[in-house]
């Protein structure tokens, strides 16, 4: 009788180009690999608490302070949006939207913006606009202002560990609680309130604790 191997029917599963990369860390080790697989699993999904809420708390507070200073379709004023991404971005979602047979409201089209849309109205084409408007977004715990570099240096990994997540490809070699420290903090600085929610609801901790990581790299 065939012995029944449950570690080369999930190695097929998962092809083999991409459990490739967790053989390689446990030095062929299947088991290890597959509990290493595991363990990547298990911390994507925790992390997908805090990435929402800073997500949708950074472009809640970015169009609430431009609604403000402007009006709520701001995004489609002329020379708004810098460069050739954020209007492609936009016209990508503008067209979903109507595929979808929406009205196609301000919200709406919020919503359907990418992270990447987000973080980069922070970026550094944007630092007038940052001086004029966006600084109202977020503020430190004792009222005191912060930089735009401040919010756009972390989030530009934290955008690249959800992309990650979101295509299920392998975080654990990242600094993950280093990153997730930043979630929490640049959260707290758009909205207190949701920081807490996370705080309340995240399991990250439980998750990572630190005699589990094993393959942590300086990024």
């Amino acid at each position: 009788m065939e012995k029944f191997e449950p570690h080369k029917g999930l190695e097929e599963a998962l092809s083999t180009e991409r459990f490739s990369r967790y053989l390689a860390w446990s030095d062929g080790d299947r088991a290890r690999a597959i509990e290493l697989y595991t363990l990547n699993t298990k911390l994507s999904e925790a992390l997908y608490v805090p990435l929402q809420m800073l997500e949708v708390a950074l472009r809640n507070r970015i169009h609430t302070v431009m609604s403000e200073a402007f009006h709520e379709r701001w995004f489609q004023d002329d020379g708004c949006l810098l460069g050739d991404r954020q209007p492609e971005q936009l016209q990508k979602a503008l067209t979903d939207i109507a595929e979808q047979g929406k009205e196609g409201t301000s919200g709406q089209i919020v919503a359907e913006l990418t992270f990447g849309f987000w973080t980069g109205m922070l970026g550094a084409n944007y630092e007038q606009l940052w001086q004029q408007n966006l600084h109202k977004i977020a503020r430190k715990p004792d009222g005191k202002g912060l930089r735009r570099k401040d919010l756009s240096g972390p989030l530009t990994p934290i955008r690249v560990i959800r992309n990650r997540t979101a295509h299920h490809e392998p975080i654990i070699a990242w600094n993950l609680p280093k990153h997730y420290s930043n979630i929490v903090e640049i959260t707290g600085w758009l909205s207190p309130p949701a920081a807490a929610w996370c705080s309340e609801h995240c399991r990250f901790d439980e998750v990572h604790p630190p005699d589990r990581i094993v393959l942590v790299m300086d990024n």
